[in-house]
């Protein structure tokens, strides 16, 4: 191998929010769901103010958010994590590998990622939204993702 290239794990460029090891498991789940049919944005701010690691949405409007968890001591000192089932249909936490999955409570999804993909490992049963709620989630995805399109097709807008 050429000592002047990057290796893999280099290529991964956190947003400034997460940890490397985080932003790998992102880019795993972000794989997987596309497979599924899903697009996704990272991020997503939500009408509470919290922010949702991964939201996705299919194309029958199905809302599904992703919890990334880095490691045990990520997963203790989260307590938010109830918040985003009044912003989806289904809630998933996404673990690396190394983490424990006991950990993770039963009343939530468990996708097992690394930067090259990721597996539902348990499914959780959905909690169907109302439709105002939906509605107002699929507008705040819509938006927020032609707003980062608008961003990096024109850098100097002032949008970040």
């Amino acid at each position: 191998m050429d000592s002047h290239l990057p290796e893999d794990r280099d290529l991964v460029i956190p947003d400034g929010r997460q940890s490397l090891r985080a932003a790998e498991v992102q880019r795993g789940v972000g794989r997987l769901f596309l497979e599924m049919g899903f697009a996704t944005l990272t991020e997503l701010p939500l009408s509470t103010g919290r922010r949702a690691d991964v939201v996705a949405v299919n194309r029958t409007g199905d809302i599904w958010i992703v919890e990334i968890k880095s490691s045990v001591e990520d997963f203790r000192a989260d307590h938010k994590w109830p918040d985003y089932w009044e912003h989806c249909d289904r809630l998933f936490f996404a673990i690396p590998h190394d983490v424990p999955q006991e950990i993770i409570p039963a009343e939530t999804g468990l996708i097992v990622a690394d930067r090259y993909g990721a597996e539902v490992i348990r499914d959780v049963a959905e909690q169907r939204l109302s439709a105002a709620r939906r509605k107002a989630v699929i507008l705040r995805f819509g938006r927020a993702g032609a707003l980062r399109l608008h961003g990096m097709n024109d850098p100097e807008a002032g949008l970040g």
